[in-house]
């Protein structure tokens, strides 16, 4: 599968690029976390980041004062609400935000998101794909964290800059943290199908997946290993999957994400026909497997040691669902 860096929209701090291929085009995107190493340890406070003065409610838009020009060594990161959250964001996390951008040269805000204190508006990965300073501010987070966090330049827009922010400025964070995605399919068990691939499950979750010795089926198959109570993916959304991919004849893994930190993202309507008729409809938490015939799959082309008569076999974990920001 192609692999696009990850899209992350922060209302008109955009930063994406276009998937490899088309509709016309039968190639899946996915883009795998790469977790930073930095991300294996907390992102301390320092004086710079207890000095900026935020208040309001957890959920609401955000007051805030600081002397600027803010002029931190390091990115610094103080929480200033803390939650009730139990599960706390490390590398390769996926955390639903409301959050404030605001230019830490000049004090100017630069951009707030919509706020509600039980509904988010981004979905941001701890990784090194996205802005490392806000990837360091939800790092360690929980649900119901509010994190102040003070870039450097370098771990914000560097020597380029964006909309708003000079380059050299740095940048101040304010995140509301409303979700911390689980990192596999947490969803019901659901009743073996006859006749389909057995599936057994390795305590990381990556699944092993055992070809019956039977013909492959020539039509689509898509059942539900587990039914997740989450939110229904539509068609456009971007998703956030955990997969492994065999091929039906050989029993061969072509292509998986448990091989990196963190999901693999997706957009449904840039996949092959079956992959996105296996994630559209479905609902967050669930673990879906799908089989593949070529006509639904790659067709007779095939792609990257797949050939044209090959079935393929999905297991596909959904961890989040947003909706694809507009170009």
């Amino acid at each position: 599968m192609s692999k696009i860096p990850a899209l992350l929209s922060i209302v008109g701090l955009t930063l994406a690029l276009t998937a490899c291929g088309s509709s016309d085009t039968p190639a899946a995107t996915s883009t795998p976390a790469a977790a930073d190493a930095a991300f294996s340890e907390c992102t301390a406070p320092g004086a710079v980041s207890d000095a900026v003065d935020v208040t309001g409610d957890f959920g609401a838009v955000p007051a805030f004062k600081f002397a600027e020009p803010l002029k931190p060594a390091t990115t610094q990161r103080t929480v200033a609400i803390k939650g009730t959250g139990t599960t706390e964001a490390g590398a390769g996390s996926l955390v639903g935000v409301s959050l404030s951008v605001y230019n830490g040269t000049t004090g100017a805000t630069v951009q707030e998101t919509k706020y509600s204190p039980d509904s988010h508006n981004e979905v941001i990965a701890v990784a090194g794909g996205f802005i490392p300073g806000l990837a360091r501010a939800i790092n360690c987070s929980s649900e119901g964290d509010r994190i102040v966090a003070v870039s450097t330049a370098k771990d914000a827009f560097a020597d380029t800059g964006t909309t708003g922010i000079a380059a050299g400025d740095s940048v101040v964070f304010v995140v509301d943290v409303i979700s911390v995605a689980a990192d596999r399919a947490d969803g019901v068990d659901q009743p073996a199908v006859a006749g389909q691939p057995s599936v057994e499950l390795a305590d990381d979750g990556a699944p092993t997946i055992a070809i019956p010795d039977t013909d492959a089926p020539t039509e689509l198959q898509i059942s539900t290993l587990k039914l997740g109570d989450g939110a229904v993916v539509a068609d456009g959304d971007t998703v956030w999957v955990e997969y492994t991919g065999v091929i039906w004849g050989t029993g061969e893994t072509f292509d998986s994400s448990w091989t990196t930190v963190g999901p693999a993202t997706f957009v449904t309507n840039q996949v092959v026909t079956g992959f996105s008729a296996a994630l559209v409809g479905q609902t967050v938490g669930s673990q879906v497997i799908a089989v593949i015939p070529p006509e639904f799959g790659y067709g007779a082309e095939g792609n990257k040691g797949i050939s044209g008569t090959d079935t393929l076999v999905f297991v596909v974990d959904i961890v989040a669902t947003a909706a694809t920001p507009a170009a």
